[in-house]
């Protein structure tokens, strides 16, 4: 199979893989895709995936399923792929669909690191598979109304790479901590940040997702925690009247629970208090 690839390639064509990749590298870019490698080098499906099977080492594959490909600088060699953040945005692109650095992995960026990430946390609007390349994970997390979301673009990143702005992470954290380890972990990531945010914008998120569970359980945490101004400002957006919720919708116990009635907060943490 190899003799045969290696007589009906174009003489002219031989080491055009290495080529494209020396060229991306220069303009210090580290993702492409079989398509963009075929195009650019007028490589067959068949000749690019055997060039680039010759390139083992200095080019990876993002997964088994998608033709998407990452290069592998000197320097990144002992990890097995470039950093997330010089190439997510590319992934994205390619996918076709929205996403935002997300969760612990955005609170990282404002300065929350109470433990230590082993994976990069990404939103986006439909399931997609971890994937694990070299010894780089990364874990998607599903919001179907992903554009509401308040975003910016991270500033001094090597590549253009879209996170949630503070108020938003502190949401999504409490929306979703029963997916990184539950509210206490939550709060303790949300806390090194905390007195960074600010009232408007929390609002404005508040406004944009819409949801009043969501909502009671981020004042009630933030609360705890001494920030009253922005507690106020959560509690003046949310209506008069609450359905009680639990603080930590895993924890399935309910008798002999206090009702924190501010918050309609159904107290079954054992850590937090106000």
């Amino acid at each position: 199979m190899i003799e045969t690839i290696k007589k009906t390639q174009d003489p002219r064509q031989i080491g055009a893989a290495e080529a494209f990749i020396d060229t991306h590298m220069a303009l210090g870019r580290v993702a492409f895709s079989l398509t963009e490698l075929m195009k650019e080098s007028g490589l067959s499906a068949i000749a690019a995936k055997y060039q680039l099977l010759r390139l083992r080492g200095k080019v990876v594959r993002i997964s088994r399923r998608q033709s998407f490909f990452l290069i592998v600088g000197p320097e990144h060699r002992s990890i097995g792929a470039p950093p997330v953040t010089w190439w997510l945005q590319d992934y994205f692109n390619w996918l076709g669909r929205p996403y935002y650095l997300a969760l612990q992995s955005a609170a990282s960026v404002y300065g929350s690191n109470p433990q230590a990430l082993q994976v990069t946390q990404v939103m986006t609007d439909r399931p997609y598979r971890t994937i694990q390349v070299g010894r780089i994970q990364v874990r998607f997390f599903v919001k179907r109304w992903l554009k509401r979301t308040s975003t910016q673009q991270m500033d001094q990143a090597a590549a253009p790479l879209c996170i949630s702005t503070p108020e938003a992470t502190v949401f999504d954290l409490v929306r979703y901590a029963g997916k990184i380890g539950g509210i206490e972990r939550a709060a303790e990531t949300i806390e090194p940040f905390l007195f960074s945010l600010r009232a408007h914008e929390l609002k404005r998120v508040l406004e944009a997702e819409g949801e009043f569970a969501v909502a009671q359980r981020l004042g009630f945490v933030i609360e705890a925690m001494g920030a009253n101004k922005l507690a106020q400002a959560i509690h003046d957006w949310l209506p008069n009247k609450l359905a009680i919720v639990p603080l930590s919708p895993l924890k399935g116990e309910r008798e002999n629970i206090p009702i924190v009635e501010r918050w309609g907060v159904l107290n079954n943490s054992s850590e937090l208090k106000l």
